[in-house]
Formats: C-alpha cells, structure tokens, sequence
C-alpha cells in the first residue's frame, strides 16, 4: 500500500520524549557525518528517525563483504556501490524530504569550507585510522565554533566524548600532532575510554595490529554508538540536557552492563593517561 509522505504523521511517535516546537526545531537542523561505515551510517539513519531532515555527508569508499559484519549498509545488493550514495537513498527511504547535501570524495582540507557550510552539528563516522581526515575535521570545528561529538565502538562498548564550543579542541585532549600513526592509534584508543571496560572482552589479542591498522569490530557497539551519539545530538541541538565536554567523558559496555564516567584534566597529559598509553604501546611492541 503506498501513501503520500507526511512529516508530522512519520515522526509523531517522537512527541512526548520531544515537544512538537522541539521536533520543528530538530527539523530545521543541519547535521554533518563524514564517514558512512561502521557508525557513520547508523549515525544518519538514526537521526533521519529522530526527525532531523538535513545533513552534509561524506565518504569516498565503496561496500565489500568485510563491512558485512557492522555497517547499516552493507548488502549483497549494495557490493562495490559508494556507501554515501546508498545511505543517501536509504535516509531519504525513510523521509523524502531529506535534503542531503552529498561529498562523494569524502572531506579533506580542500572541502572542509564546504563541508561545514550551515551546520549546526558535526557528528564523527570517520573509520578508526582516518588520522589526517580526523585532525582536520575537529580542528575546524573547534575554529568555527561547531560542536562535535565522537562516540567509538570498541568491542560491545560506545565511548563518548564531546567537543564544544569555547571547550578543550580535539588536539589538546588527544595530543597527537606529530606522531607516528600506530602511536596517534594508541592515543586515540586511550583517550577515548580511559578506563577501557571493554578490554576484558577481546578474546583474540592478535587480531588487533596497529600497524597494518586493523582490528575487530561488532554491529553492537556501532547500534549503541549511534543510540549515544543521537542522544547526545538532541541535547545539544535543542539547548536541553547536559553534554558535558572533553574532558569529561563515558563509557557504556553492553557485554558487562557497566557504565563509567571519566574526567581527565589535560586529556592524554593526564598521570593515568600517560601510563596508559605507555603501556599499550609496550603490548603492541611500538
């Protein structure tokens, strides 16, 4: 049975958790997602139900089977296709009227102008070894005084943190400018979950390298992740609830059904930070 599209009809089990001033609010938003993998994907598809209605989106990747595994895209039907196509026509699957302003060629410091051009909202789905991409995008969200939120699946876990305006920039809690990647990787693995409640669950250490830059991955922390992150997403578009930044951050990891929040002053240069990353860095030989 077909049906014409209607806004309010489709996002109006969403009144009650939001007002109906609030939901027009979220409408008229603009969020940015580069990245379509792993989170980026169930980033947009999660917010498009949320009733946000645009978005600048990024990737330049296409589907393999390896993505099977974790990302909201990744079909027999959709093989070798680019990922920020099909997760374009999935979003506008569910809300026709998506405006989506797309970035085939994923972002860079060439297009970040671009990019960002009348967002409200950046929200991270880069892939874990996108240094460069990542560095750039946090540090021209900090300049424009554009809130950014990150939340990384690391093993059944979503690990939060958020960057805002007038607050710590990526780079002073990360601390990676300058380093070698399998070094920024560990600072970034750190960085994000301090107290590293999914360590216990990685039954095969050897499936992680650094260097080759590779890891294990679940579709359940990347679900999670797109839950955390569109939570925190409505707080901070609606000006409702607290999203406390960087420092402060959280962790939820499902397989042990244990939460932590951490606050660590001076980020990587916190004492437990460093010992941290001193320490994986002698696990992983680097």
């Amino acid at each position: 049975m077909s049906a014409a599209f209607d806004y309010a009809g489709a996002f109006s089990r969403n009144i009650g958790w939001v007002t109906e001033a609030e939901q027009r609010l979220l409408r008229g938003k603009r969020v940015a997602i580069a990245g379509m993998g792993g989170v980026g994907g169930f980033h947009l598809l999660t917010l498009a139900r949320l009733g946000v209605e645009k978005f600048n989106v990024a990737d330049l990747d296409t589907f393999e089977l390896a993505n099977f595994n974790r990302q909201a895209g990744a079909l027999m039907s959709t093989l070798g296709r680019p990922k920020v196509a099909v997760l374009a026509e999935m979003a506008r699957d569910i809300n026709p009227q998506c405006d989506l302003q797309i970035f085939p060629a994923g972002v860079d410091v060439g297009n970040l102008d671009s990019f960002f051009h009348g967002v409200d909202l950046y929200v991270d789905g880069l892939d874990f070894f996108a240094f460069e991409a990542r560095e750039a995008v946090f540090d021209h969200c900090h300049r424009r005084r554009i809130p950014a939120v990150t939340v990384a699946p690391l093993g059944l876990s979503a690990a939060l943190l958020n960057f805002l305006p007038g607050g710590m920039s990526f780079e002073e809690y990360f601390q990676v400018a300058g380093r070698s990647d399998a070094e920024k990787a560990v600072r970034f693995f750190v960085g994000l979950a301090p107290n590293a409640l999914h360590r216990h669950t990685l039954v095969d250490p050897t499936r992680v390298n650094l260097k080759e830059r590779r890891g294990p991955s679940t579709i359940i922390a990347c679900q999670l992740c797109a839950g955390v992150a569109a939570a925190e997403a409505m707080k901070i578009l609606l000006g409702r609830g607290e999203a406390r930044p960087a420092p402060h951050g959280m962790q939820f990891d499902a397989y042990s059904n244990r939460v932590t929040r951490t606050h660590r002053p001076g980020g990587n240069s916190h004492p437990r930070n460093r010992r941290a990353i001193a320490q994986v860095m002698r696990q992983f030989g680097l």
